[in-house]
């Protein structure tokens, strides 16, 4: 086709264009500029029309379009590549949707199951039980309010932050700041051992695997944010409750507590923080017997 096209009865201008294919007369411009369509120019009046060859060519591109591609590949795709090229950049993106899909199939388990842990998070406020935990990684990187600036931490980081909805704010409070007087405490992220098989994340320092431990399973939830008194804020306090649950059932604790962040919320007009916590114990005879009354 060429500018001097000879022009037969049925033309059509721009806007009849976008209204009949329901797309922007800004995309068929683009596409003209990149030369799928070529409209002649009608030397009546020299106005630019459109005939169904130009039409067939933008049915092409929208064709491609619900692939998935991009509207400078597609007019690639209309206008300079061969059969085999062709085939080569389906199956391509074949490949690409498959993971595409993978990933979206991943998103909807783990989002439905984050709906489910917060549903049971907030009804543990105040229970108990005594359960193993699911074997997991994490690692640390901010030890109280101090984050690491190491190279490799960082590093690490930035790395676990794409891999977000699928790791966890993660914190552990050592025992030694549960049971005196010092509030110490460590964040970082988790995540389960499915994730580090699914994204191929090699266990190796700092990363740390978590095994299962018979603990004290609970959850509480934490009003306030910096500057605030202890005993609102996240702090080793908040666990007293822990301790008290495994001196009153002759349960020693054998490490400091861990757990993650389950979410952040206004409530009644406060930031609030639910947390899941995990305090490992000792498996004796107390705890046999309470696992086994919870049967």
């Amino acid at each position: 086709m060429s500018g001097d096209k000879e022009w037969t009865k049925v033309k059509y201008k721009i806007g009849d264009v976008a209204r009949i294919l329901g797309i922007s007369p800004d995309l068929i411009r683009y596409y003209e500029e990149k030369g799928v369509v070529k409209p002649g120019k009608d030397p009546s009046n020299n106005y630019r029309y459109y005939d169904t060859w130009d039409i067939n060519y933008l049915i092409d591109c929208l064709w491609y379009k619900n692939f998935g591609f991009g509207i400078e590949h597609i007019a690639r795709l209309v206008t300079q590549t061969s059969y085999d090229a062709l085939v080569k950049t389906l199956e391509e993106r074949s490949e690409q949707l498959r993971e595409s899909i993978k990933l979206q199939e991943l998103l909807l388990q783990r989002i439905e199951k984050f709906t489910s842990r917060l549903i049971e998070t907030k009804s543990y406020v105040g229970r108990f039980e005594l359960r193993e935990n699911a074997p997991f990684c994490y690692y640390i990187n901010r030890h109280n309010g101090e984050y690491d600036k190491r190279t490799d931490t960082q590093e690490l980081s930035r790395r676990w932050l794409k891999y977000m909805p699928f790791t966890r704010r993660y914190f552990e409070i050592p025992l030694s700041a549960m049971t005196g007087a010092r509030d110490d405490y460590e964040w970082g992220f988790s995540v389960g051992m499915q994730y580090i098989e699914e994204f191929g994340i090699e266990i190796k320092p700092p990363i740390i695997e978590m095994t299962p431990r018979y603990c004290i399973h609970s959850a509480f939830k934490s009003t306030g944010h910096r500057g605030e008194e202890v005993h609102t804020r996240f702090s080793a306090r908040k666990l007293d409750f822990l301790l008290d649950y495994a001196k009153t059932n002759g349960l020693t604790p054998s490490r400091g507590a861990f757990g993650n962040l389950a979410c952040s919320v206004m409530e009644n007009g406060e930031q609030t923080g639910y947390f899941e916590v995990w305090m490992p114990v000792e498996y004796n005879d107390n705890a046999r017997k309470l696992m086994e009354g919870q049967r």
